[in-house]
């Protein structure tokens, strides 16, 4: 190749730690990046959520204890924000296998695909929500 070739071509480097705040990543890596991070943290709190589920099925009182202790806005949202991560895991979960499957696999199926896992997780820890704060 001549230089003036060489000259013109776009050079991508890799970027450094103080370019990270303006890199622009597409949609559908943050919704893949999510995923990891909210499988990592349903399966960190796995083992204290089924700790909470045995204790509430060893007797009434102990399922008294904790419904009232789940009864706090705060632990409400402890849970709602729990329900959230799961929810989004799973739809993203489901996005990534539809995706093996070689469907929407191209640009514009995955950036549809990731904001419909956005969307779909938010509105169903919506409805858990609702749920959590008595609307229904």
């Amino acid at each position: 190749m001549s230089d003036a070739v060489k000259a013109n071509r776009p050079r991508y480097n890799n970027i450094g730690v103080t370019q990270l705040v303006h890199y622009r990543m597409p949609l559908a890596a943050i919704v893949s990046i999510l995923h990891r991070i909210s499988g990592a943290f349903v399966f960190l709190l796995l083992p204290f959520a089924l700790y909470l589920l045995e204790k509430s099925l060893t007797s009434e009182i102990s399922f008294a204890y904790l419904r009232g202790f789940a009864s706090g806005w705060f632990v409400k949202l402890v849970i709602l924000a729990l329900s959230w991560a799961y929810l989004y895991h799973f739809c993203a979960g489901l996005r990534h296998l539809v995706m093996d499957t070689h469907m929407a696999a191209d640009k514009e199926g995955a950036r549809h695909s990731a904001a419909a896992v956005l969307v779909v997780s938010l509105v169903l820890a919506a409805l858990v929500a609702l749920k959590l704060f008595g609307a229904f």
